[in-house]
């Protein structure tokens, strides 16, 4: 549940600005990005850690349907082994000044690799949940 309206929820997907705030776990920030949410178009994320070298996501957008669907393909540059990639979808119900988001990501490979990406999507969405509460 967002704290915000379906069209501001769907924005914090979507807007670029918006995005470098609140993507990734915990202590990321988000030195790069190209982002053209259309459907056909790509994106591509430079994610840098606390410490270590940075790493980059890549993606197509597969389904723009403001406000209420998003869906695009999720893939690591330089993937371990075990990484493939996967197809995240997002539905977008509003509640009248919060928001129902539903997530859905796979297939993954390994259940170690899934519970990875759960992880860092819970400190994701908590990032984001605290930015929306900020600017209402």
């Amino acid at each position: 549940m967002l704290p915000a309206a379906s069209p501001l929820a769907f924005e914090a997907f979507t807007d670029p600005n918006q995005l470098r705030r609140w993507w990734g776990p915990e202590g990321f920030t988000i030195p790069s990005l190209e982002f053209d949410p259309r459907v056909g178009e790509s994106y591509r994320i430079k994610m840098q850690p606390p410490e270590g070298e940075a790493f980059y996501l890549t993606g197509e957008f597969r389904e723009v349907d403001p406000p209420n669907r998003l869906a695009y393909t999720f893939r690591w540059e330089d993937p371990d082994p075990d990484d493939v990639e996967t197809m995240v979808e997002l539905s977008f119900r509003d509640l009248g000044g919060s928001t129902e988001v539903v997530f859905a990501q796979g297939p993954f490979k390994t259940e170690a690799r899934h519970e990875l990406h759960r992880d860092g999507r819970t400190d994701t969405f908590n990032k984001l949940e605290d930015q929306l509460s900020a600017q209402s």
